[in-house]
């Protein structure tokens, strides 16, 4: 008896996500051991659609050769940089480090891109 008929992509025994549509064959369910026609994909749609950034080296040239205060690579703060002595620096955080630490936070001087991070 088919119980779970009314999702596509599910088993329509036991309810379980099936493995995805190979081009030829039928499906098996990992869970309940039952083979399926690719029918059981019938009504399935894809919500999600993925966008690329697109890659223009005449951006990077500009992004490097840069010197104004107007445009940092992300916030800004008032952090004095140790080489140039610059008062401000934009950052960046990452979670390098496990989910139970601080993150690595980046710091860009606007003025002679020196780089250095802090564990916070």
């Amino acid at each position: 008896m088919d119980i779970f008929n009314n999702r596509a992509g599910f088993c329509p025994s036991c309810g379980s996500i099936l493995p995805p549509l190979q081009v030829k064959g039928n499906v098996f369910c990992f869970n309940c051991k039952q083979e399926f026609s690719p029918d059981v994909y019938i009504g399935e749609k894809s919500e999600y659609t993925i966008n690329f950034n697109s890659y223009d080296p005449s951006e990077l040239n500009k992004k490097v050769h840069r010197e104004s205060e107007t445009e940092a690579d992300g916030p800004v703060v008032e952090r004095k940089c140790p080489k140039c002595g610059h008062e401000k620096m934009s950052y960046a955080t990452l979670q390098l480090r496990s989910a139970d630490e601080g993150q690595t936070v980046f710091f860009t001087c606007l003025k002679c891109k020196y780089k250095e991070s802090e564990n916070s």
